[in-house]
C-alpha cells in the first residue's frame, strides 16, 4: 500500500481518538474516474507495493548514539537551518504558484510558505528552469490585459516542449511583496541562449528591485544539454566555461548591476557532463569569486519516453517496475554518492554547494510514485542524504498541471472560484526536515547506518549546537500484518532524559486519499486542520536507552530536547486569508500604490489564481456534499504539526 496518491490522517501509536474526514474516497477508486483526466497533478493512479524483503530486516534492533558531536566521526557541516529544501518554480507557470501580479497574491502559497518559515525561519526559491534560457523582459503595462507574464513558442523542440516567457518587471515587484509577508529570498536566471548578446535586464531588475531578497543569479541551466536540445551546435565543458567568463565580464561592465559575485553555475545534470568535467577546466579557481554557490541538477529518473513516444533506446517505463527504487536507501546514498567530491570542492573554495533542481523525475514525475506517502519517505530520505554529504540546499521542482510531482498545485483555470489547491506528498517532507533541522543553523547530520546498514530500516541523527538534537528513523516495509513493525532502541551512553518526544509519518488502509491536515485534492488553503499530537515515550534512565516503535511502513523523528520549539509548532502564527477578489478567485492584495510547463508544460495563456475558501453558496455547498463532519475511528489522534498520513502507500 506503499504509494497511494496521498491521504493525510494523522495518527500516533499510543492514543486513540476519532478523526474528521474530508472528502474520502473509496480506497478501489483508480485512474479512470479522477477528475480531471487530463491533468497529471490530480491523477490518482494506485499502484502495488513492493513485496516484504526476503530476508526482512530485523524488527528489534538498538542505534548506539553519542550525545556529543566532537565523539561522532562523519558528521556533516554545519547547515542553514531548516531552510534546506526549498523550491525551483518553472519561470512558465509563475502565474499559477505566487500570483497574477503584484497586487494580486496566492493566499494559499503564502501560507504554505508560512508554515516552512515557523519551523526553519525562512525559505529559499528559485524562479527559473529551461524557461529562463529563453525569457524576456518588456516594460511595464506592455502586455495585454495588465499581464505580468506571457508565453510564445521558443522555437526549441526540446523533449520539455518549453515555452519562450515574456515577462515585466512586475515579477519582481510581485517576488519582493511577497518576501515582505514571509522570509522568501529569491535564485533567478539569467538566460544563456545568446551568449554573444547578453540579456542582462533580469539581474538588473532583480537587483534594484529586490535588493537583500536576491540570493542569486544562475547562469545556464543544464548547459550539458545544450547541443542534445539545439541550443549549440557543439558543446563541451569548455565552452561553458568560456561563455560563464564572458557572461562575468558583461557583468562588470553594466553599471546596473551593482553585485558582481552572485551567479551561480554550472548546475549540470549530470547525466551528459559530470561535474568534474566542469572543474577540470579550472572553473571553481577562475570564478570563485565571481560565484554565490556551485550547483548542480539531478532526477532520480526520467520520463522522458512518456512525452515522445519512446523508441529504440528510450523505453516508455513502467512506474509499477520502478516503485521498489524509491523505497530503498542504498538509491539516496548513490544519488548523493556521485557529488561528494563536488561538495568538497564546494567546502574548499568556502562555496555552498546546492541541487539546484530535482524531484522524483524528469518530464514530470510518475503515476502513482510522484504524488504519494512513499514520495514523501523518498523525499526525507534523500533530504537527509544530502544533508550528510554536505548539501548547503535542495530545490524541489513545480511545474504545471500536468506534471505528477508538483509540492503543491493550484487548480485549474476554470475552477479557481470554487476549487482551493491540492498538497503532494512531498511537501510534507519539507515541513519534516525543517523541523528537523530547525532554526539555529547549527545542525549537522549523520548518517547511522543502523540495524546493519539495511537499506530498509536507514536511519539518521541531528545534532546542534554539538549535542543530540534529534533521531529520523524509517521502515520502508510495507507490511499490514504488524510483523514488520519495528522496534528501535536508542541507546546514549552519556545519558538519556526521562521521556522523549516523537512525530510521526504513517500510512493507514483506512485513509483512503483523504487529508486532514492540510486538505484533500481541492481543499488546501495552506493552512493546518485539527489538532497538534506529540508522542511522549518512557525511556530507562538506568540503563540509558529510549525503545522507539515504528510502523511498517513508517517514520518517526525523535526529539531528545522537550523544550524544542517545533514540538509546539502547528499552524504557522501568522496565516493570510482573502482580502481582494477577482473573477471570485480568493487572493491576497498588495497596496499599488508601492509598486513605480514541468518544466515549463502549461496551458499558454493560464492565469491561474487559485485560493482560499471561497465564502459562498457553492463552497458551501459542495463541502457538505464531500462530507465534511464524517467521523472515523482509526486509533489515533491529528497530528497537524504535519505530519501523519492516512493513506495506502501505493
Amino acid at each position: 500500500m506503499l504509494l497511494a496518491p496521498l491521504a493525510l490522517l494523522c495518527s500516533a501509536l499510543t492514543t486513540a481518538g476519532a478523526v474528521t474526514v474530508y472528502g474520502q474516497i473509496p480506497l478501489a477508486q483508480t485512474a479512470p474516474n479522477f477528475p480531471h483526466p487530463t491533468l497529471h497533478a490530480y491523477d490518482r493512479t494506485v499502484l502495488t507495493p513492493p513485496p516484504v524483503p526476503s530476508p526482512p530486516p530485523a524488527p528489534s534492533y538498538t542505534l548506539n548514539l553519542q550525545r556529543d558531536a566532537n565523539a561522532v566521526n562523519g558528521l556533516s557541516i554545519p547547515h542553514v537551518g531548516g531552510s534546506f529544501w526549498g523550491f525551483s518554480i518553472e519561470m512558465s507557470v509563475v502565474s499559477q504558484v505566487l500570483g497574477k501580479n503584484s497586487s494580486f497574491l496566492q493566499v494559499p502559497f503564502l501560507n504554505l510558505m508560512a508554515n516552512l518559515q515557523q519551523r526553519s525561519g525562512g525559505v529559499v526559491i528559485r524562479i527559473g528552469g529551461n524557461t529562463q534560457e529563453f525569457a524576456a523582459q518588456v516594460p511595464l503595462g506592455s502586455l495585454p490585459d495588465g499581464r505580468t507574464f506571457s508565453k510564445e513558442d521558443s522555437g526549441i523542440n526540446s523533449t520539455t516542449k518549453t515555452p519562450a516567457v515574456i515577462y515585466t518587471p512586475d515579477m519582481f515587484y510581485m517576488t519582493n511583496n511577497i518576501s515582505s509577508l514571509v522570509n522568501v529570498k529569491w535564485f533567478f536566471g539569467i538566460p544563456f541562449n545568446d551568449s554573444v548578446n547578453w540579456r542582462l535586464t533580469i539581474a538588473e531588475s532583480a537587483e534594484a528591485i529586490l535588493g537583500d531578497n536576491l540570493l542569486g543569479l544562475q547562469a545556464g541551466n543544464e548547459p550539458d544539454f545544450y547541443q542534445q536540445f539545439g541550443r549549440r551546435v557543439t558543446y563541451s565543458p569548455q565552452q561553458y566555461t568560456d561563455e560563464f567568463g564572458q557572461l562575468i565580464q558583461a557583468i562588470q561592465a553594466n553599471d546596473n548591476i551593482p553585485v558582481k559575485n552572485n551567479l551561480i553555475g554550472p548546475s549540470v545534470s549530470t547525466i551528459v557532463w559530470a561535474p568534474e568535467l566542469v572543474w577540470d577546466t579550472g572553473f571553481i579557481d577562475l570564478y570563485k569569486d565571481h560565484l554565490y554557490c556551485l550547483s548542480v541538477e539531478h532526477y532520480q529518473q526520467n520520463n522522458c519516453a512518456a512525452l515522445t513516444g519512446g523508441g529504440p533506446g528510450n523505453p516508455i517505463l513502467n512506474p509499477q517496475d520502478l516503485i521498489a527504487s524509491y523505497l530503498h536507501h542504498g538509491e539516496a546514498i548513490s544519488l548523493v554518492n556521485i557529488y561528494l567530491n563536488s561538495t568538497m570542492l564546494a567546502q574548499k573554495a568556502g562555496k555552498p554547494f546546492i541541487m539546484f533542481e530535482t524531484n522524483t523525475a524528469s518530464c514530470g514525475g510518475f503515476a502513482g510514485i510522484s504524488d504519494s506517502y512513499g514520495a514523501a519517505l523518498w523525499a526525507l530520505d534523500y533530504g537527509f542524504q544530502m544533508a550528510y554529504g554536505n548539501f548547503t540546499h535542495a530545490l524541489m521542482h513545480i511545474g504545471g498541471q500536468n506534471v505528477y510531482y508538483n509540492p503543491f498545485t493550484s487548480p485549474p483555470t476554470n475552477e479557481t472560484s470554487y476549487n482551493q489547491w491540492t498538497v503532494g506528498g512531498i511537501y510534507y517532507a519539507t515541513i519534516i526536515i525543517a523541523e528537523a533541522l530547525g532554526t539555529t543553523n547549527t545542525s549537522q547530520v549523520v548518517d547511522l547506518f543502523g540495524n546493519n546498514n539495511n537499506d530498509f530500516t536507514p536511519s539518521y541523527a541531528i545534532y546542534e549546537n554539538g549535542q543530540l538534537s534529534k533521531v529520523a528513523i524509517f521502515n520502508y516495509v510495507d507490511d499490514q500484518t504488524g510483523a514488520s513493525d519495528s522496534q528501535v532502541t536508542l541507546s546514549v551512553p552519556a545519558g538519556v532524559p526521562s521521556t522523549v518526544q516523537v512525530k510521526y509519518l504513517t500510512s493507514s488502509l483506512e485513509g483512503g486519499r483523504s487529508t486532514v491536515t492540510l486538505g484533500n485534492q481541492f481543499e488546501v488553503d495552506g493552512r493546518f486542520k485539527g489538532n497538534l499530537n506529540v508522542t511522549t515515550i518512557n525511556c530507562n534512565t538506568g540503563a540509558n536507552t529510549c525503545t522507539v516503535p515504528v510502523p511498517a511502513p513508517g517514520f518517526a523523528l525523535v526529539f531528545f530536547d522537550s523544550s524544542s520549539p517545533a514540538l509546539t509548532i502547528g499552524q504557522a502564527s501568522q496565516t493570510f486569508t482573502t482580502t481582494a477578489y477577482t473573477q471570485r478567485h480568493n487572493t491576497a492584495t498588495y497596496d499599488s500604490s508601492t509598486i513605480a510547463q514541468s518544466q515549463g508544460r502549461s496551458g499558454k495563456t493560464r492565469q491561474s489564481l487559485a485560493g482560499t475558501s471561497a465564502d459562498d453558496k457553492v463552497s458551501a455547498a459542495r463541502s457538505q456534499m464531500e462530507g465534511l463532519g464524517k467521523a472515523v475511528g482509526l486509533g489515533a489522534l491529528l497530528m497537524s504539526s504535519a505530519w501523519l498520513l492516512g493513506a495506502s502507500l501505493y
